[in-house]
């Protein structure tokens, strides 16, 4: 009897920890993009453009950055005359995406980063630096193929007992992850690529980058991706 009281004592604290961890907007029901909140963004951001001249609400980022993760809304900017505060599902409100622009230039749309992507890159990250501390190199285990200088890792060197994978954000699948030569991490979204090509009308050719297709119909970027094309209507990598 004093063991199930010590138990249920236990499990109440754990409850009442995870509740001051992960207040209200941290919560599931908030962790889903809907697609009202990506519409009041957008909104919001049409309206600050206006009246702004054709300013973006965007936080400044290195001209280095990858083209989709180079232009973060900045909610800051927007608050409180276009906003009343950032959307439940933004991470500036406890959520798991970050809301940012594509088409700056042209048509400044409002897109989505699955930040559980990026949880997942880091932990590989830090287990390469550890790695490379005393190797001097990463694990390279073999070419993704004969043309574009990926690899893939051999994860038992770094630890991991089973191969890591990140989840689409667009078909829910496990996506597997490579390394370049430079020891950068990329998400491998040919099997999205693949489905889009067959699946939405397009008129791509050899030597585009087809990753605007994944853009253009879906909510999500394709974060942490390198460029690739399209030969007999299957997702290549774009090589130079």
């Amino acid at each position: 009897m004093k063991r199930l009281f010590l138990i249920i004592t236990v499990a109440a604290i754990v409850l009442s920890l995870t509740g001051c961890l992960y207040p209200e907007e941290r919560r599931a029901e908030n962790r889903i993009p809907y697609k009202d909140q990506i519409n009041m963004v957008q909104n919001a951001i049409d309206q600050y453009i206006q009246n702004e001249g054709g300013l973006l609400p965007i936080k400044t980022k290195e001209s280095s950055t990858p083209i989709f993760q180079k232009y973060p809304v900045d909610f800051n900017k927007l608050i409180p005359r276009y906003l009343p505060e950032p959307p439940g599902s933004a991470y500036e409100s406890g959520g798991i995406f970050q809301y940012v622009l594509t088409y700056v230039e042209t048509d400044p749309t409002v897109k989505l980063i699955d930040l559980t992507l990026v949880e997942t890159i880091r932990d590989i990250n830090m287990r390469i630096h550890f790695y490379r501390e005393r190797h001097g190199y990463p694990p390279y285990k073999e070419p993704v193929d004969q043309e574009s200088g990926y690899f893939t890792l051999d994860y038992q060197k770094l630890g991991y007992e089973q191969v890591p994978f990140v989840k689409s954000p667009y078909s829910g699948k496990n996506l597997s992850l490579f390394i370049d030569t430079n020891g950068e991490i990329f998400v491998d979204y040919r099997p999205d690529l693949y489905e889009a090509l067959n699946t939405f009308k397009h008129d791509y050719k050899h030597g585009d980058d087809i990753r605007y297709l994944l853009v253009d119909n879906y909510d999500f970027v394709p974060v942490f991706s390198v460029p690739y094309t399209v030969k007999n209507n299957d997702p290549i990598f774009l090589t130079e």
